[in-house]
């Protein structure tokens, strides 16, 4: 619709927000927020996007610079008023794109950080604080918000117009503008107020935008009553991974982190280098303290900051490192890729797969040295990014022993303790006749402890790793061994501790008990591929084993749920001959009864294994009919 405003707007419009922004903006308007200052982080951002992604488009088209090349962010404060504008002469809006860009989500991933609020203000807050959402964040202090804009390239009458008090309806109108680039103008909130005050807002410039590489401007104080009052900028704007490392403070460090990765938490640690030679680029990469929302999402936008001899070229440039390093925050400034290329290009240019070698290993590096400085900071990355960590063992197979080394896993020996233990620990203890390095997966570390394969291992104490995330027997299947020691799975094939029963002893028992053995195999029937005699059996009665290299059971199970097609296995099943169950069913004459007893016998070793029974019916129905018959 078309509607009068006031002068010097026309053609205006009032449309409603996307419902995912209006759910988002009367959580920030109504919630309790500790964190308001980052509404001055996330525009100030914004404004530096803008600029870089002006320089780049100049580079093929100048005339966008329309003379004005000194490109800048420029913040004034009106305390009387209670307002603040945050003014750029970046690459600016156009009308169809401020709509999509303030009425929508558009690629602003605020949508998938909606699917993590839970309805508690507290708990939502800090996800806000944690994040950042870009734009809408200026409503954590405005009441209103209007912003003033014009695309570079674009005639002085077509600039735009918008506003909104973030109650569900916003109006977008043209307007004469002058000057290109974008201008916000926040109307604060009554307990907002304290943010107009010019003092407090270069603070938070300190703090949060010392070293973007674009300059930002106050009003200086007048020096004597009647003298002009000049811009003058705030912030050291030139690019910190362009310094000498020796010249920068580990707080300039941190506080540029929390710039280029939107995070008010400190990273765990960092790289800085500079290479020169056959390739000459610069890196400065992080290692962030927390995960984003969207880290086990495969698709979503990930990467570097990367630049051409300081000119932007991309915000997430995801050639540079592997998919599982996709949680690394950071920029890489190089002075070898042309400017002109396309994303293809780069993903195919010889220099690109130097460089990803050479920042992977940079990456893993500095995780070693993390792991080996601060046992403390490396334990808390592990338990955040570990799972991606292991994605590396079938993505990247040149640095799978590097990426080992890394790993952490629960041990049989330090359960009530909690410690997780490296592979390298593990081969320190291990006995010098120790075939491998022996573990178990589960579902939980209580159900690795305490399944029947452990049990051989718990009465000679030989230590077990217990892998108990799901990606763990996936992992394993690609990662056979790890300084010439193998891996050796203790539910997978034949079971050799050097002093548990040869298999000629087992085979010999199992003919002594052949008609047990077969009584069972026709019972059971397709279920099992064969029954055998038990070495590592103590206290149960039955165990599932799978042959060496197969899937596991309960990972067998996930895959064909989600659709896999997969070879059809079955498992053996092991059967202890000292356990009471198995010779009360050695003497047991009645078929039906034996039939009732083999398939709880069954179903108790998949579970014990994690497994999901196929006929859970029919297992309940046995079991019922074996405690009917119980003495009363």
């Amino acid at each position: 619709m078309t509607e009068t405003l006031h002068e010097g707007l026309r053609d205006g419009a009032t449309m409603g927000f996307q419902t995912e922004v209006s759910k988002l903006l009367h959580l920030m308007i109504h919630s309790l927020y500790s964190n308001q200052e980052i509404f001055l982080r996330e525009l100030v951002s914004n404004a530096a996007d803008a600029t870089d992604k002006l320089r780049f488009a100049a580079l093929d088209q100048p005339q966008l610079l329309e003379q004005d090349s000194d490109l800048g962010i420029w913040i004034d404060v009106d305390e009387p008023t209670h307002t603040i504008r945050v003014r750029d002469n970046g690459i600016g809006m156009s009308r169809e794109e401020i709509v999509s860009n303030l009425g929508t989500i558009a690629r602003s991933g605020t949508a998938e950080f909606m699917r993590h609020l839970s309805g508690d203000q507290q708990k939502d807050a800090h996800l806000i604080g944690q994040f950042g959402v870009g734009f809408y964040s200026a409503f954590v202090v405005a009441e209103s918000v209007d912003v003033y804009s014009r695309r570079a390239g674009l005639a002085p009458d077509q600039g735009v117009f918008w506003s909104s008090r973030g109650e569900g309806e916003f109006t977008v109108a043209q307007v004469d503008r002058a000057a290109r680039g974008t201008e916000i103008v926040l109307h604060l909130r009554e307990d907002a107020h304290d943010f107009a005050d010019a003092y407090r807002l270069r603070s938070i410039i300190h703090k949060y935008a010392e070293h973007i590489g674009v300059p930002v401007r106050m009003l200086q104080q007048a020096k004597a009553e009647g003298e002009s009052a000049d811009y003058e900028v705030i912030n050291q704007a030139s690019a910190l991974w362009t310094r000498p490392r020796n010249e920068i403070e580990d707080a300039e460090y941190i506080a540029f982190y929390k710039h280029v990765a939107h995070d008010f938490s400190d990273p765990l640690s960092w790289s800085h280098n500079k290479v020169e030679g056959k390739l000459e680029y610069t890196s400065l990469l992080y290692v962030p303290g927390k995960a984003p929302y969207d880290l086990f999402n495969r698709e979503a936008p990930k990467g570097l900051k990367l630049y051409v001899q300081r000119v932007f070229i991309m915000d997430q440039a995801e050639q540079f490192l592997p998919l599982y390093l996709r949680f690394i925050k950071g920029v890489i400034d190089s002075n070898d890729l042309p400017l002109n290329v396309s994303r293809e290009i780069l993903q195919s240019s010889p220099s690109i797969e130097a460089m990803r070698a050479a920042l992977t290993k940079r990456v893993l590096d500095m995780l070693s040295k993390l792991a080996e400085s601060d046992a403390e900071k490396y334990a808390s990355f592990w338990s955040t990014f570990g799972a991606v960590l292991k994605e590396g063992v079938v993505e990247d197979h040149s640095n799978q022993e590097k990426l080992a080394s890394l790993f952490r896993f629960v041990s049989s020996r330090h359960i009530d303790a909690g410690q997780a233990t490296s592979l390298d620990a593990y081969i320190e203890r291990m006995p010098a006749e120790q075939k491998g390095i022996y573990y178990v997966t589960a579902e939980s570390v209580q159900a690795g402890v305490k399944s029947p394969h452990m049990e051989i291992f718990r009465k000679k104490d030989v230590e077990v790793l217990v892998m108990h995330e799901r990606i763990d027997e996936w992992m394993m299947s690609w990662l056979h061994e790890y300084r010439g020691k193998k891996f050796i799975h203790v539910g997978k094939g034949d079971l050799d501790l050097g002093d548990t029963p040869a298999a000629e002893e087992l085979k010999a028992q199992a003919e002594q008990h052949a008609s047990l053995i077969e009584r069972l195999r026709k019972t059971l029937g397709e279920q099992v591929a064969e029954v055998k005699v038990s070495g590592r059996l103590i206290d149960s009665p039955a165990c599932l084993v799978v042959a060496e290299g197969e899937i596991g059971l309960a990972t067998r199970q996930i895959l064909e749920a989600a659709g896999q097609k997969l070879p059809d296995t079955k498992p053996s099943m092991e059967i202890n001959l000292e356990h009471a169950l198995i010779r009360r069913m050695e003497q047991e004459s009645d078929e039906e009864r034996f039939a009732a007893l083999a398939s709880v016998l069954y179903g108790q070793a998949a579970l014990a294994d994690g497994i999901q029974l196929r006929d859970p019916s029919d297992f309940v129905a046995h079991l019922n009919q074996l405690l009917a018959q119980l003495p009363v």
